[in-house]
């Protein structure tokens, strides 16, 4: 097992050649949000852009998708019918996703769950098309509720899953909130290789595991309790794994970065800090 650190991040950015195209590093797709949940795929996104992913499309619910397009220049969201994503709209989720993989050469992901809610309708769409898409995919929040159904739709597949310790015994049925170090990290190792899959699991401590190898993340501050840090995480995994990176290497420099970053937002603003505050401080991270 081994503790990440800013020494990770050689792996991820190197010099880029001065003929680059556009979509070379990445074109993710975030989809998320509902009628009352539009800030979760906005901070994702804006994450992923800080992340250095050339290109986020959100698609999302109307209501969501059009307070996202007005929020920052930056996003391109893609607006569903109706208020909450449901089964009608897997075809063009599919769609888009395929499009994404196809004018980017491979160099594509994407996150889901983030603000998507979990009615009966939603989570049957996130199963289903967690069950039919073929690039790597960040599960997050909602999306991991869905997820617990059928687990062994993610088998064998580049994804990467990011739950908190709730989220965790949501998807494994392992309470490990109380648990020892040691044991978290047993739970989550097993898990991982029975699930195969990638798991990233939030923490004081952030735990990772591809069901072989392990590693903890420690960069951080008790100030990523505020809302939308996870959204975060996300939203840099997604760029990662959207500009090649494997999802074991993408979950640890994505913890790296966004613990780091959280950790420099809080020295300045402490008490006060917000999600989008450590969004402005992932440059000075990766720098």
């Amino acid at each position: 097992m081994k503790e990440v650190s800013k020494s990770i991040l050689k792996e991820i950015y190197k010099k880029r050649p001065p003929d680059a195209k556009k979509y070379d590093y990445g074109l993710l797709t975030v989809i998320g949000g509902s009628d009352f949940y539009s800030g979760s795929p906005a901070l994702a996104g804006l994450a992923a852009f800080r992340a250095g992913v050339d290109m986020v499309r959100i698609i999302a619910p109307k209501r969501a998708a059009d307070i996202i397009a007005s929020f920052s220049p930056n996003l391109a969201s893609y607006p569903l019918k109706d208020g909450f994503l449901t089964k009608d709209h897997l075809a063009t989720l599919l769609t888009m996703t395929e499009s994404a993989k196809a004018v980017s050469n491979g160099r594509t992901a994407v996150v889901i769950g983030g603000g998507l809610g979990r009615s009966e309708a939603t989570q049957a769409a996130i199963l289903e098309f967690l069950s039919q898409v073929s690039v790597p995919v960040v599960i997050d929040a909602d999306a991991i509720h869905a997820l617990a159904r059928k687990p062994e739709v993610v088998s064998a597949k580049p994804f990467l899953i990011t739950p908190h310790t709730y989220e965790f015994f949501i998807l494994t049925k392992r309470k490990v909130r109380k648990l020892p170090d040691e044991e978290k990290i047993k739970a989550v190792q097993e898990e991982a290789a029975r699930l195969g899959t990638t798991i990233l699991l939030k923490g004081h401590v952030d735990i990772i595991s591809d069901g072989q190898d392990v590693a903890q993340n420690k960069a951080g501050s008790p100030y990523l309790t505020v809302g939308g840090t996870g959204d975060t995480l996300a939203g840099i995994c997604g760029a990662l794994l959207a500009r090649g990176a494997d999802p074991f290497l993408a979950a640890q420099a994505g913890a790296f970065i966004n613990g780091a970053s959280g950790e420099k937002a809080a020295k300045k603003l402490g008490e006060s800090m917000t999600a989008t505050d450590l969004t402005e401080a992932i440059p000075e991270i990766i720098a």
